[in-house]
């Protein structure tokens, strides 16, 4: 029988939890319900109780409920959840996971959410589902259902709203408790690439490639979300291997676009020791909104509007610079294989000869910069008389990862 976790603030949601918690119960699962609310009221419906999450968050309830901090404590609560929550899936007590939850609850929720793997049934009905979703989803495959009416009783509208997530959660719990142990018979290794619309010939050229050579490839659209996803997974040990070939999010993160994947993106396959290849795929743009939303700052910058709700802005030289010595610095601490790809009549689609990016003397200046960082490290930088979407610069990229990883597998 499939098991859910409830997990919720027991002591403002006790009657939504316990209605919920019957639905699931009558839907064939198995329920644990672990209470993150601080105060007393509804205590007795947990089986896990607000105690042991503050516990395993390293304090004790009563200090939590003590402290003027509300939010300190909330996150303390979020802390031992995810914890709890992780422990329950690594001992196979839980098949799928269920919070309910206004602004402070789905806060809680997202943190014990975000700690199970991808693949894992994940599940948060909200008050803030309809809104900036990104705190609470991260870069795992959590399913939001916007409650439409507050979490405050059960009542018509409710009883609809909560009713479809408990058959959902249940469904999805119940189809992951059959094939949790199956294998697919799939021993093809798992490589994650990077791209973007200006780099895809390239990425198809090097899928194609990997495929051919037995490898399941996971392509990840370098939007801010696609690069953390993949660095998730790196970092998580599923990938046997890189091709980041499309590494534009650190220009959004250096100048302050839209798509930025944070400032450690390009850090997580070299701290996890995994192969990886990388290039310098679409560093020539910083991606922001519509026209009018680009700021003021930059009026006097070169710009082209992508379509109506992308505006791309070109690198300067300086700033092609910078990202040349982050990429080196940042692959100089690798623990594992690297190599570059440096493709020098263009970095992009539109950084080509009489392109409307085109600034050789801005990209020299990047893999000037590459070079520089990485010249007393032992990693290979090739330099590549072709476009980045040229045919065959994809495939020589996809080869050398391909040597990278075999070379792994087999110790030469």
């Amino acid at each position: 029988m499939a098991t859910v976790v409830l997990l919720g603030t027991l002591d403002t949601k006790t009657e939504e939890y316990r209605w919920v918690r019957d639905r699931l119960r009558d839907a064939g699962c198995d329920v644990l319900l672990i209470n993150v609310g601080t105060f007393a009221h509804g205590a007795e419906l947990a089986d896990v109780g607000a105690d042991e999450v503050a516990r395993a968050a390293g304090t004790e309830l009563d200090r939590l409920r003590d402290a003027r901090d509300r939010g300190a404590a909330m996150d303390a609560m979020a802390t031992g959840a995810a914890v709890i929550v992780r422990r329950l899936f690594d001992e196979g007590r839980l098949d799928g996971l269920l919070a309910i939850g206004g602004s402070s609850g789905s806060s809680v929720a997202a943190r014990a959410l975000q700690a199970l793997p991808v693949g894992v049934p994940k599940l948060l009905v909200s008050t803030m589902a309809s809104g900036d979703v990104g705190p609470y989803v991260g870069d795992v495959d959590v399913t939001l259902m916007y409650s439409v009416v507050d979490i405050s009783g059960i009542n018509r509208l409710s009883r609809a709203v909560l009713g479809n997530a408990a058959a959902a959660v249940a469904g999805m719990a119940q189809r992951y408790a059959r094939v949790r142990h199956e294998t697919t018979g799939d021993e093809r290794k798992l490589v994650g690439a990077t791209m973007f619309g200006l780099t895809t010939p390239a990425v198809d050229e090097a899928r194609d490639h990997l495929t051919g050579l037995g490898y399941e490839v996971l392509v990840f659209h370098a939007t801010g979300s696609g690069g953390r996803a993949m660095e998730a997974l790196a970092a998580s040990g599923m990938l046997d291997g890189v091709l980041d070939l499309t590494t534009t999010e650190l220009a959004d993160d250096l100048v302050g676009g839209v798509l930025t994947a944070g400032p450690d993106r390009l850090e997580a396959a070299g701290r996890a020791g995994i192969p990886q290849v990388v290039s310098v795929g679409a560093l020539d743009m910083v991606n922001f909104g519509p026209r009018d939303t680009v700021p003021e700052k930059f009026a006097d910058r070169k710009f082209l509007v992508h379509n109506p709700t992308v505006t791309l802005m070109r690198t300067t030289r300086d700033e092609m610079a910078e990202l040349g010595a982050r990429i080196g610095g940042k692959l100089s601490r690798a623990t594992g294989p690297v190599e570059v790809y440096l493709p020098l009549k263009g970095v992009s689609g539109i950084d080509v000869e009489g392109g409307p990016f085109a600034d050789p003397d801005a990209d020299a200046a990047c893999f000037a910069a590459i070079r520089d960082g990485l010249k007393d490290t032992g990693v290979p930088v090739h330099d590549v008389d072709a476009a980045i979407n040229d045919p065959g610069f994809g495939r020589t990229a996809a080869e050398a990862l391909h040597r990278l990883i075999r070379a792994r597998r087999t110790g030469d």
